[in-house]
């Protein structure tokens, strides 16, 4: 079986992922107050995204007080689409996969 991408498997990072794939850039409120989560929550999920350069970020201290906005980077954008691939090769073909040759159509693609 193809292994899932263990940085996007946990929840949180998939929705973050997912989310600033449609939305664009975000300011870190704007996501906090999107996905639900605490500062603290949100801060160590996007730090585990900078490191993998999946996500980037720009500071702007131009206003009364300093923002970070994030953006999902092309290298997050194609990881993301790897999982969601890979998800659907693992689900039976009437859910969206694609059922093997000569296998029930129930059974999962590989």
């Amino acid at each position: 079986m193809e292994p899932l991408d263990p940085l996007l498997h946990q929840p949180l990072r998939t929705q973050l992922v997912a989310f600033l794939a449609g939305a664009g850039e975000q300011t870190f409120s704007e996501l906090k107050r999107q996905l639900g989560v605490s500062d603290g929550n949100l801060d160590a999920h996007l730090k585990k995204l900078l490191a993998a350069d999946y996500v980037c970020v720009r500071k702007d201290a131009s206003g009364a007080r300093a923002q970070s906005f994030f953006a999902l980077t092309p290298a997050g954008l194609t990881a993301l689409q790897q999982y969601v691939q890979a998800l659907q090769r693992l689900l039976p073909a009437d859910l969206g996969g694609e059922a093997q040759p000569g296998a029930p159509a129930w059974m999962p693609a590989r």
